[in-house]
């Protein structure tokens, strides 16, 4: 098709009249003050949300249908519930009534589950499609998780079969997993901030240094694998962290929580938030220090947080964003399994630090130009580095010789924008929504690993004059360059049942310009051979990645879904250039490509019981990972490579049991219980390595089960939580007994609980818990490099404390 008849296309679409909508509008207000309500949420109580009231108090929406029963919902206010018969088009206006008294955190929850349930994102939202995709979404406002440190088992406990690394007790790092993918910093997940990027390199080095502030968030969205299509390729899918809205009643709100616990734990956040007029702003600033449960393991971070928004119109806003964090830890090292078996606590690692300077920078254009038809324009940037110095050899357990340490700084820069245009559309009599996008992403990226001081605390400058003879020193540039553009389309062949086919179109270019140094010498270390290695590559690829998703809705708490979807992930720079003492990297490593699949049902019994079960397949081709080799010497190392093919395929499920309505409790009582359960089956099933076919895939627990109980009385809540996860393999040989770098070896299986509380009164909230209760010794974490090599204990039992003022 030419560029002339795509335009042609393009615009018929987006002018396509749907004659038989009818449009429903009108202005929300306070009945008392007859000023206007902003983000009061607009039910029909067969269909869900429709909508949610600006910052004027003005709602709109579409629809076919000839009556809704439509529910007004605001935490200030009393719901109010209408009777409308929608012939053609109706303006409505609503005058909602404040409530009497505060509300307790119970009467809170049980108004809000009372009237919807936000767990699942909808088809559409904004310039998005979702339909036919396994979406979950993380009510972060709701949880009684320890937000204070990030705490990612309680966080995600109602996300199903994620295996996550827990090696850190501030939360500094998410390391998320799940079906088979390495949980290393979140590497396998495109993970976005209220919609753009925020890792170092998309696809050079798709690594996630940089977490906000769960205190900050309103909530996590989770789209599995199909999310490749709209959101980049990756085999896990989209993380997207949504960040707080302004107080949209308010021109000034501040809360402020501080938490004191073990290990010398203190944590700070304080934000403030408003809107006036046109205009609106958030932001917060999150301070932690603490010594970490082991020797060697002091931190330090800071984290702002800035957002203003002004609204041109009620079609119209413009948002920008900034981001920053620094922080500062000391690495206590890995262990072997001997040393683990030992003393699980200890460190022999004191002169290892790591810092991470983190600037993100997004600019957000949103308009509409008519009810159907919504724009979107995200332009973004990273400006980042980070610093990792220390002591590492193949050998965990020797001492430190106190000699020169191996330095390796990584320098970010990169910046790109993604346009969005959905447009709703009737074809033959039928509604239908269609998406195109674009994006653009530019990465000038470098990494330097040479010789660092022979002190003790964090001194990131490079030593190479001092220590010229110094092995591991090497010199890259990366730039970058990818373009995609991407598009879906919802065709509803019934009411119930909707097809959308989607596809999206790569252009990726990565190069490598640089070299590295060859030096070997003699037993006294004088240099007998000396060499520099140019090593400059260019990298072209282009492809189209395909994908369908089904829905079949007879109601509104019913679905069926399923979908099918290629996936891609480009080799990355630190796959290629690192010299690590503790593995080899294969020199014909590649790219890995595949696809992912879902089928399952959700929804909501009666407000009873809230579900998601599915089943999954994920197809590899040329898997990374790591094996065994015995060399000609005799010698065993550990090779990184495209081990080979491999299937991994499950039953996932969540089952959320409302116990006060099974009850039948009053409202001064809430009372849950869930269980999210994964069992997973995985295989290689092709490999031109020996041993390796019929091995189960590593990072593959074959149990993952999370379960929990909450229940609450008035202001006072209490939350119980389990969590298990059976063996899982760290190298595609699937070995059981470690080596001498502890990086190969099972990890054993584990289970944890945790237990928590809060208690609310007006302005003031407290919140405290203790998390692995049992005090069980337990590792989830192999490091192949920082913060280890080796073993990376997990912390055992600690306590916190967090008190919450709201102004």
């Amino acid at each position: 098709m030419k560029l002339k008849d795509f335009s042609v296309f393009l615009m018929c679409l987006v002018g396509l009249s749907a004659l038989s909508q009818n449009t429903v509008s009108g202005i929300v207000t306070n009945s008392q003050t007859q000023q206007p309500v902003a983000n009061v949420e607009v039910y029909d109580k067969v269909s869900g949300l429709l909508t949610k009231t600006d910052g004027s108090g003005l709602y709109r929406f579409q629809t076919t249908k000839g009556e809704l029963r439509l529910v007004f919902f605001s935490y200030e206010f009393e719901a109010k519930e209408v009777l409308l018969k929608v012939t053609n088009d109706k303006t409505l206006n609503i005058a909602l009534q404040e409530l009497g008294g505060a509300l307790s955190e119970v009467e809170i929850t049980a108004r809000k589950t009372k009237v919807f349930e936000l767990s699942r994102l909808k088809d559409v939202e904004g310039t998005s499609i979702f339909a036919g995709k396994k979406t979950e979404v993380v009510l972060v406002e709701q949880s009684m998780a320890n937000l204070a440190s990030n705490n990612a088992r309680q966080i995600y406990s109602q996300v199903a079969g994620l295996n996550i690394y827990q090696n850190d007790d501030a939360g500094l790092q998410l390391n998320v997993g799940g079906r088979g993918l390495d949980p290393n910093r979140t590497a396998n997940f495109n993970t976005r901030q209220n919609g753009y990027d925020i890792s170092a390199d998309v696809l050079g080095y798709p690594e996630s240094y940089y977490t906000p502030a769960s205190e900050g968030l309103s909530e996590i969205q989770i789209i599995r694998g199909a999310a490749s299509l709209q959101y980049g390729t990756q085999f896990g899918g989209l993380i997207n962290f949504k960040m707080k809205a302004p107080n949209p009643n308010k021109p000034f709100e501040l809360i402020t929580r501080n938490t004191l616990g073990s290990f010398g734990l203190y944590t700070n956040f304080t934000s403030v938030s408003g809107t006036k007029n046109k205009w609106s702003y958030y932001g917060y600033f999150n301070y932690k220090k603490g010594d970490g449960f082991r020797p060697n393991s002091e931190f330090e971070s800071k984290n702002a947080y800035v957002h203003i928004g002004y609204q041109f119109n009620k079609n119209t806003s413009l948002n920008g964003e900034v981001s920053y964090l620094r922080y500062l830890a000391q690495q206590g090292g890995g262990l072997t399994d001997q040393m683990f078996e030992n003393d699980p606590y200890q460190s022999n690692r004191e002169r290892n630090w790591f810092q991470v300077d983190w600037l993100l920078y997004n600019l957000n254009f949103d308009h509409k130009f008519s009810d159907n038809t919504n724009f979107s324009f995200n332009a973004f940037g990273l400006k980042a580095s980070r610093y990792a110095l220390g002591f590492r050899t193949n050998r965990v357990d020797q001492i430190d010789p106190m000699e020169e340490r191996d330095l390796i700084k990584g320098e970010f820069k990169n910046y790109g924008f993604e346009a969005r245009i959905l447009s709703k559309y009737e074809l033959f009599d039928k509604a239908s929504t269609f998406l195109v996008g674009t994006k653009f992403y530019q990465a000038n990226n470098g990494e330097e690993q040479r010789p660092g001081s022979d002190g003790i605390g964090p001194d990131f400058e490079i030593q190479s004059e001092r220590y010229p003879n110094y092995s591991s020193q090497s010199n890259f540039d990366f730039p970058n360059f990818n373009t995609a553009v991407f598009g879906e389309n919802i065709f509803y062949a019934t009411d119930q049942f909707s097809i959308t086919p989607g596809f999206r179109f790569e252009y990726i270019k990565t190069q490598s310009e640089g070299f590295y140094k060859r030096i070997n010498t003699d037993a006294a270390g004088n240099v007998i051979f000396e060499e520099i290695v140019d090593d400059n590559r260019d990298f072209e690829r282009s492809f189209v990645l395909l994908g369908l998703g089904l829905s079949y809705k007879p109601n509104a708490a019913f679905e069926a879904y399923g979908n099918i979807s290629q996936n891609y992930r480009s080799v990355t720079y630190s796959d290629i250039n690192i010299n690590n003492p503790t593995f080899a990297i294969n020199p014909n490593i590649t790219d890995e490509k595949g696809f992912t699949t879902d089928i399952g049902v959700r929804g909501n019994f009666k407000n009873m019981i809230s579900y998601d079960l599915g089943v999954f397949g994920l197809f590899y081709n040329g898997r990374i990972g790591f094996v065994q080799k015995v060399l000609s010497d005799g010698r065993i190392v550990s090779e990184r490579g495209n081990v080979g093919d491999a299937v991994m395929f499950g039953v996932e499920s969540l089952f959320d049991f409302n116990l006060k309505k099974i009850l039948k409790l009053n409202n001064e009582f809430s009372m849950n219980y869930f269980i999210n359960s994964s069992f997973i089956n995985s295989e290689y099933t092709n490999s031109e390595q020996s041993g390796v076919v019929g091995n189960q895939v590593e990072f593959v627990p074959d149990v993952n089960i999370k379960t929990g109980f909450k229940f609450g009385y008035r202001n006072l809540l209490a939350n119980i939580q389990y969590t298990f996860l059976s063996q899982q393999f760290t190298d595609a040989t699937n070995s059981q007994s470690a080596n001498i770098s502890g990086v190969i070896g099972e990890i054993p299986s584990y289970d944890i609980m945790d237990v928590s509380l809060s208690y609310a009164y007006k302005r003031f909230k407290l919140e405290m818990g203790i998390n692995n209760i049992f005090n069980h010794a337990y590792f989830t974490r192999r490091a192949t490099g920082y913060p280890g090599p080796g073993i990376i204990p997990s912390a055992p039992r600690n306590w916190y404390m967090t008190l919450q003022i709201k102004i």
